[in-house]
């Protein structure tokens, strides 16, 4: 497996040849395949595009209410050191990466009780890289592997790590194997969000690692949405065969979700005007550096909806009851996104402002509900004694 290491040079040498394909792809939609273009704000967009997985633009579910409610039910467990990826198990208990230290650690969510796992040897954590996103494979109950993305003193790349969690006591994680390497690395932009999605394909938001010009690079994984099959090979049907670019012109990009009709979503923090939601279409180009928000051009995709920076500056995202759940950042709150279809069905309206600080990681529950962490450990916040915190919220 460990082959697949040299699987970037070999898209690097090809992917002089993709960027006309990706920039055709992007450039040729007509108006029906581009995310609508609103005035700025956050405020309805009226896309009516469908992204990879959706069959049309008419919503195929009701739309989402105009309002909803979060409630937090309780705080599940505490003083977490700089908590980035979440992944959740069967049975409901968390895996939760520590940014800064490379360990893992698993949280019951029953009462919250820790217990370490292992950690991820090579992480080289300093600015915002580290131990990033992690996600579990789609067929973990027989494979039981996890999958890291996280920076080392070279690069980012993505390993997979056996998990097994029978071994009664002790340390139960296995050696990383990596499957992907070659990301972009910087004391900042390094993305890092992982998720298996309904196709089964493995994706990841990647940054430009602070070096703008490589988001427009077609012979760089930096600023990009990869899709791979589990084992780090281009995936099926993506833009180009040989390639595991599947979308281009992104500054950082630390969430991924997908909607009830398969269509895939990303938050992207913007730079000093605007943050932005893109539903991702394959082969789009999402204009960074040369653009940011909603700037009407056909050759880049417009964002659905946008805020300020200090607004949002987003991380997380998540499903459930119609809406996205984006956790922001400098924000310090969690915004709800209502959909109708591939638009919003209502301007976007946020809770918990201020009240937990930095918000980074949200994740769905399978009743609907949302794990969602804090992230006043990591180096910009202002810490309590009970930070980090995951707290479990119920939604409308």
């Amino acid at each position: 497996m460990r082959r697949r290491a040299t699987r970037p040079r070999l898209a690097a040498a090809t992917a002089a040849l993709a960027v006309s394909a990706l920039l055709a792809v992007a450039g040729c939609s007509d108006g029906a395949g581009l995310p609508g273009r609103g005035t700025p704000g956050s405020g309805p967009s009226g896309a009516n595009s469908p992204g990879a997985g959706g069959a049309s633009g008419a919503p195929s579910v009701p739309a989402a209410p105009a309002k909803g409610s979060v409630k937090v039910v309780r705080t599940l467990t505490t003083r977490l050191t700089s908590p980035w990826g979440v992944a959740r198990l069967p049975g409901g208990d968390l895996l939760v990466g520590s940014r800064d230290t490379g360990k893992i650690i698993r949280v019951a969510a029953k009462d919250g009780a820790q217990s370490e796992v292992g950690s991820v040897p090579g992480v080289a954590a300093a600015g915002e890289g580290g131990l990033l996103g992690l996600a579990l494979s789609p067929d973990y109950v027989t494979d039981h592997l996890l999958y890291a993305y996280f920076t080392t003193a070279s690069d980012n790349r993505i390993a997979q790590l056996r998990y097994d969690a029978g071994k009664p006591d002790g340390l139960r994680l296995g050696a990383p194997n990596t499957i992907f390497q070659g990301i972009p690395k910087g004391q900042i932009h390094n993305g890092g969000r992982i998720a298996f999605g309904p196709d089964g394909m493995l994706y990841a938001g990647t940054g430009e690692g602070g070096d703008r010009g490589l988001a427009q690079d077609s012979k760089s994984f930096g600023g990009k949405i990869l899709r791979m099959t589990p084992d780090g090979h281009p995936a099926p049907r993506n833009p180009r065969a040989d390639s595991v670019i599947y979308s281009l012109g992104h500054r950082n990009v630390q969430g991924l979700a997908w909607d009830a009709d398969k269509r895939l979503w990303a938050s992207e923090f913007g730079q000093d005007t605007w943050d932005e939601l893109n539903l991702i279409e394959p082969g789009g180009n999402y204009g960074w550096p040369v653009v940011e928000g909603k700037a009407g051009r056909p050759e880049y995709r417009d964002p659905v909806a946008q805020w300020k920076p200090a607004e949002a500056s987003p991380s997380g995202l998540a499903y459930a009851k119609g809406s996205l759940w984006m956790a922001a950042l400098r924000g310090s709150r969690l915004w709800r996104i209502p959909l109708k279809g591939a638009s919003l069905a209502a301007d976007p309206q946020s809770f918990l402002s201020g009240e937990y600080g930095r918000l980074r990681t949200v994740v769905a529950t399978d009743d609907g509900g949302l794990w969602l962490t804090t992230s006043n450990t990591d180096g910009r916040g202002k810490p309590g004694p009970e930070d980090d915190r995951i707290l479990r919220l119920e939604v409308t």
